[in-house]
């Protein structure tokens, strides 16, 4: 592993992360519904996946999955499913416009923590995109015959990349609560958010292999 390599990795995966997808749009929700609190756990939910995710690539286990179609294609369509499923809970929220005033961000309970965690994990533990990217996107940086720690490495320092951001992202969102936390203004919110995430649905659904 050059330093050269690691640096170029770094810079690249640096540029994926700003790229908005399913992870966003549920850490800023989460955020702005239950407090600072549980959307870092949402993002320590997504960066798990990640981490996962990265160490069965650099393992063998990703080209397994992407080999097996009936594996992938499972994985696949779990994902459709659940973002939809969070999409139209979202635009469920969006169109009754029935809010509890805003938590204040406080001590979150185990089972809060837990659902908020477990939301980020499967909006992206569900894509097995994810994997290809690792598949495809490692060897470009550390070559075909790449020792396991160095894989381990880089993967895992994507992970990190992508747990920084989203702690950022969850306090600028902290920050904003108080001007976000007028009725019509959450309405908003939550019906873009809903659609988002019946867009990333729709896209992963039609996506091939």
């Amino acid at each position: 592993m050059s330093w050269s390599s690691y640096g170029s990795f770094l810079i690249f995966a640096t540029v994926l992360i700003l790229i908005p997808g399913p992870d966003f749009a549920v850490v800023t929700r989460n955020t702005l519904a239950a407090g600072r609190r549980r959307g870092r756990w949402s993002a320590v939910g997504v960066t798990g996946s990640n981490a996962v995710q990265g160490v069965a690539a650099a393992a063998g286990l990703g080209a397994l999955i992407v080999r097996s179609q009936p594996l992938f294609e499972t994985i696949r369509w779990a994902g459709v499913a659940y973002l939809a499923y969070l999409g139209v809970q979202a635009g469920r929220s969006a169109w009754q416009g029935r809010y509890a005033p805003l938590a204040d961000g406080g001590a979150t309970s185990s089972g809060e923590a837990l659902t908020a965690f477990r939301q980020g994990f499967l909006s992206n533990i569900t894509n097995p995109k994810v994997l290809a990217f690792y598949l495809a996107v490692l060897p470009q940086f550390v070559g075909g015959s790449a020792p396991l720690g160095v894989l381990l490495v880089f993967a895992l320092s994507h992970a990190v990349l992508g747990l920084a951001y989203l702690l950022v992202l969850v306090g600028a969102m902290n920050r904003a609560r108080d001007l976000l936390a007028r009725r019509r203004v959450r309405r908003w919110l939550d019906g873009l958010t809903g659609v988002a995430l019946l867009g990333f649905s729709a896209r992963l659904a039609t996506e091939r292999a």
